[in-house]
């Protein structure tokens, strides 16, 4: 390997300098670089576009099980063990099948409220109902967790926080945006699942400091959530998995939505608008 590494680099360096950096002789360089090419290291050679163009066929998914697979059905005979050691010579790794992680986890010390809204999502006006939720973002630093707040009537996000940790804080800071943003007046509904965040005492005195109605959904139904269920599929995970957490962002900001841009014409819009890049309620550390 050390021989294969010098011979690589020889038009960029001299080989005096890497036979020294790396421990070995000269002679012995020029020496293996004049031996014939041994039936392995030419069966490795052969092989080796082979399992890169499996390994792109998946576009990164498969891992050497399933590599050494493509290559059975393809009718290359190799061994499972041979295409392990190429691929981590290689450097080519598979993305394993991500971990399901638990978002809603009721305190059972904390009181739920009744479903006020029975999966009915449509509004007659602006800042009559809301709807929360939290969902989590894979990126190559670990999770990110996302709280969001909606208006039903638009369909808009009003509301946003992003954290590393997934508290009651998350979801204050969503709130607290939301309210901000519209300064609601008169009847108000904040409709979310049950998770400990939203039953904590910190958020639901929040809602009941600013006059706003709790709604939980039932236990373990997503679809008393759908709308907000809808918009993380389509919208704020798939757009970011795989970034930074830094970097997990649109490339265009996110904005909400001001009390003077809340009149609508015609049927209900479905867009959901994006939190601004820059914002008190970032928690993102």
């Amino acid at each position: 390997m050390k021989y294969a590494c010098i011979d690589r680099r020889r038009n960029r360096y001299p080989v005096r300098m890497m036979c020294g950096l790396l421990n070995v002789s000269r002679s012995g360089y020029y020496a293996w670089r004049g031996r014939p090419e041994s039936p392995r290291a030419k069966r490795d050679r052969e092989l080796m576009p082979k399992i890169r163009r499996a390994h792109a066929r998946s576009k990164g998914v498969y891992g050497s099980p399933r590599v050494h697979a493509e290559l059975a059905a393809d009718g290359v005979r190799v061994g499972r063990h041979k295409v392990a050691r190429l691929m981590r010579l290689a450097r080519l790794r598979g993305c394993p099948k991500r971990r399901f992680r638990v978002t809603t986890q009721r305190d059972p010390s904390h009181p739920v409220a009744k479903n006020l809204l029975r999966r009915n999502f449509s509004a007659d006006a602006p800042n009559q109902l809301w709807a929360s939720d939290i969902t989590y973002i894979s990126t190559h630093q670990g999770w990110l967790y996302l709280a969001v707040v909606m208006d039903l009537y638009s369909r808009r996000i009003v509301g946003w926080s992003m954290s590393r940790w997934m508290s009651r804080r998350i979801v204050l800071a969503a709130l607290r945006m939301a309210i901000d943003a519209r300064q609601p007046e008169g009847a108000l509904i904040h409709h979310s699942d049950r998770g400990s965040q939203y039953t904590s005492d910190d958020f639901r005195d929040e809602l009941a400091s600013h006059g706003i109605e709790c709604s939980m959904s039932s236990s373990g139904n997503c679809y008393d959530n759908a709308v907000v269920e809808s918009f993380f599929a389509s919208r704020a995970s798939s757009s970011t998995a795989g970034r930074g957490r830094r970097d997990a962002r649109p490339s265009t900001p996110w904005r909400t939505t001001s009390r003077s841009s809340t009149t609508r014409s015609g049927s209900t819009r479905r867009s959901a608008t994006a939190p601004p890049r820059s914002s008190s309620a970032d928690t993102l550390g």
